[in-house]
């Protein structure tokens, strides 16, 4: 067992610092603390915490595969190698969000198609069900192609239909991910049956404790009773996002709106507390 003292650890700790998820109104919620003339001032951290594994949880129809499409592309076009691996969606298919997610935040294709790579899982059943091989795999890849960030479309989908290998099989991608100090968004598909604002997803509370960082995504529809509480009319679907913890610098904890427009763009807007 070895034993390292702090110091020498900290003399190879990377700097922390914000990387644009382009998610409209999500970089803000991160921050950390300096102190200035004996004053602990809040300093924005303009971005996810770098070489943080971010685990999105939520019910279908939340947002989730947006999200992570669009810092796959806000990624690409500030230059950076990204590996986007789909584990349900042919990749062909998930082509086609790309391109619709590029027109919805202005980006021009060419920026992008030579610096996002995909791995197809959708159809190699062998490689999904053999952790050692696809974490070896996605750490070659990570190293050859010289990928910077990562999505995993999603990880619920290597362990379903056997949660027991979850907490095993997460805790390798995020080893993984970590080695090779990646930013990457690993998506996961919430139960309905769960408490809706929290981070317990398909993995149970294992695979969220794991992670850097737990967003949780959520979907009502507005009651006469509960309308006025989203600003929104009877019947109206709302969406919301709350950052569920996260180790690696402060966060705003508070609940807010979550909107998606017609270009399918997500955005995250005021607090619940704000209205």
């Amino acid at each position: 067992m070895q034993v390292i003292l702090l110091r020498d650890v900290a003399a190879k700790t990377p700097k922390l610092f914000g990387i644009p998820s382009g998610i409209p109104g999500l970089d803000e919620l991160f921050y950390t603390a300096e102190i200035e003339e004996g004053e602990i001032v809040r300093v924005p951290l303009q971005g996810l915490p770098s070489a943080s594994v971010i685990h999105l949880a939520g019910v279908p129809d939340t947002g989730k595969t947006l999200m992570g499409q669009q810092f796959a592309i806000t990624q690409a076009a500030r230059g950076y190698n990204v590996l986007f691996v789909t584990v349900e969606v042919p990749a062909v298919f998930t082509v086609q969000g790309l391109k619709q997610r590029c027109k919805g935040l202005g980006i021009e294709w060419g920026k992008i198609e030579n610096a996002i790579y995909l791995l197809d899982l959708s159809h190699q059943t062998e490689l999904k069900s053999s952790v050692d091989e696809l974490t070896n795999r996605l750490g070659d890849i990570i190293k050859e192609k010289n990928i910077k960030a990562c999505v995993i479309d999603s990880v619920t989908g290597l362990y379903e239909g056997q949660e027991m290998v979850a907490r095993k099989l997460v805790r390798k991608l995020y080893e993984v991910m970590k080695d090779n100090y990646q930013t990457a968004i690993f998506i996961s598909q919430k139960r309905s049956s769960h408490e809706e604002l929290s981070s317990e997803a398909a993995g149970g509370y294992a695979v969220s404790h794991i992670l850097d960082c737990n967003i949780v995504l959520a979907k009502i529809i507005a009651s006469r009773t509960t309308a006025s509480l989203y600003g929104a009319s009877p019947g109206e679907v709302v969406r919301t996002i709350r950052i569920d913890g996260c180790r690696m610098c402060g966060h705003d904890t508070r609940v807010h709106i979550l909107h998606i427009d017609d270009l399918g763009i997500v955005k995250v807007g005021k607090a619940l507390s704000e209205k």
